[in-house]
């Protein structure tokens, strides 16, 4: 009896030790993934100061990425003429998805197809697991995002990470610009372009009552870029 007893105790000791190496292994890779993640997280600033209106970066962005004609991952805005003729001038802002840190189209999709990448911070899509719901659609307080007619799949700006940026480029959009009106990298990189210009200019980003924590972010336009 005192046999069965003490080998009893043994095997209850040992799945205890077993769990809690387990529970702490859990932790230490938690610890460890997170880790990883804060190394990167992209964001991109839209200089309006600068945007002449051309519109280069749609047509970038349409190239590289496949996009097909009637929807488009970007869009520069025209607003104006403000002012008295002749010195009338135009501001020109960008609509794009804004990569959200708290993504309202990755918390409501049903199938995961909507996600935040964890190296990156890059929203995106996996196309092969959208069903065409349309939630995120629904759920995007930016209403960025559309179904693409070729692969029936939720499409939206996704910084190039399958194209230009998985080959160590620059998004599409960002090589494109003449006035060099855009500026993308790692906001957790001290050093970064970035960074920098953050640091040197007041910028604004849309709609951050929401809580979203949008990673677009613009600095805002000065009158007499564009003279009429």
């Amino acid at each position: 009896m005192e046999n069965s007893k003490r080998r009893f105790l043994k095997g209850t000791c040992a799945l205890l030790a077993g769990a809690t190496g387990a529970t702490l292994l859990t932790t230490v890779n938690a610890a460890e993934s997170a880790k990883a993640e804060a190394e990167i997280k992209y964001a991109m600033v839209h200089d309006e100061s600068k945007c002449i209106g051309c519109r280069a970066c749609e047509v970038a962005c349409r190239e590289v990425n496949e996009v097909p004609e009637g929807v488009s991952r970007i869009e520069i805005l025209q607003t104006g003429p403000f002012g008295e003729y002749p010195n009338q001038f135009y501001h020109f802002s960008r609509k794009s998805c804004q990569h959200c840190e708290d993504a309202p189209c990755v918390n409501v999709c049903p199938t995961g197809a909507a996600f935040i990448d964890k190296e990156t911070g890059i929203v995106s899509v996996d196309a092969w697991k959208c069903v065409g719901c349309q939630y995120c659609i629904a759920a995007c307080p930016y209403q960025v995002r559309f179904i693409n007619p070729v692969t029936h799949a939720a499409d939206k700006c996704d910084f190039c990470r399958e194209t230009n940026l998985a080959q160590g480029k620059q998004p599409a959009c960002v090589a494109a610009c003449p006035t060099k009106a855009l500026v993308f990298g790692n906001l957790k990189d001290s050093t970064s372009e970035i960074v920098q210009v953050l640091r040197a200019n007041p910028t604004q980003r849309a709609k951050v009552a929401l809580g979203t924590r949008p990673k677009l972010f613009r600095i805002l336009a000065k009158s007499g870029e564009v003279v009429l």
